[in-house]
């Protein structure tokens, strides 16, 4: 089982990204995803939540900024980032969660989790 995070980089304040995580080996609409940030020196956050029916959370923080969906016939969430700001730099990952299909993955608990994408966001 592989989740592989990508799209990030290094942007400027304002700017925008969408970052994917492409899953293998497992059935992903089976799977609640979670995508998570943890910038250096900073504990795992988790910005955003998708379940197995579509139904989104947020971060209270990053609401309103931050979307994100599911493709289940590309094995792909995405995690959409509007208004980049110097706070959002962090590396960011997913992870997926079977259970009921309505649970988030959280820092301690998931299945599988998978490796970062680094964001930079500076002038």
């Amino acid at each position: 089982v592989q989740l592989q995070a990508s799209g990030g980089g290094l942007v400027q304040p304002g700017d925008s990204l969408r970052l994917s995580c492409v899953v293998s080996g497992i059935t992903l609409d089976e799977y609640s995803i979670t995508w998570f940030r943890q910038a250096p020196g900073k504990d795992l956050e988790g910005v955003a939540c998708i379940f197995t029916d579509g139904f989104t959370t947020y971060e209270p923080s990053v609401k309103g900024r931050f979307t994100i969906s599911r493709d289940n016939a590309k094995n792909t969430v995405y995690l959409q980032i509007i208004n980049l700001k110097p706070d959002d730099t962090a590396d960011y990952k997913c992870a997926a969660l079977g259970a009921d299909g309505r649970t988030c993955p959280t820092d301690r608990r998931a299945d599988y989790r998978g490796q970062g994408t680094q964001v930079t966001v500076s002038s």
